[in-house]
């Protein structure tokens, strides 16, 4: 049974930092491609940050590139989202995604993850 649980949320004022930890089980995780996406109130989930399977490939949304990175550690089975310069519009609830299929690239396309963690809430103050 694949598990993944998130970590690293909570409560920042615009400008500071955030690492989210996102922890798999139950799968060979090196294989795997990961995904960040966010989901704010009253919004659709949309897609943050991806890595591909060896952390040789990565993808983000425009409005976080230069200060979000996504990184990945297969000896800790861990995908990390590192949140810098955060704002505002950066406030959403935080969830972490293993791809559907091995050996894939970074992707943006949430249909092509299979499982999901629970979330974790991020509030960026202002």
């Amino acid at each position: 049974q694949v598990q993944l649980v998130e970590s690293g949320g909570g409560l920042v004022q615009a400008g500071g930092s955030l690492r989210l930890s996102c922890a798999a089980s139950g799968r060979t995780f090196s294989n795997y491609a990961m995904g960040w996406f966010r989901q704010a109130p009253g919004k659709e989930r949309e897609f943050v940050a991806s890595i591909s399977w060896n952390g040789g490939n990565t993808e983000y949304v425009a409005s976080v590139k230069g200060r979000f990175t996504i990184s990945r550690d297969n000896a800790k089975n861990t995908v990390y989202l590192q949140m810098n310069s955060l704002k505002p519009e950066d406030t959403a609830v935080y969830y972490c995604a293993t791809a559907r299929f091995a050996l894939g690239n970074a992707n943006r396309d949430p249909r092509q993850y299979a499982y999901w963690g629970q979330g974790t809430q991020v509030t960026v103050s202002s």
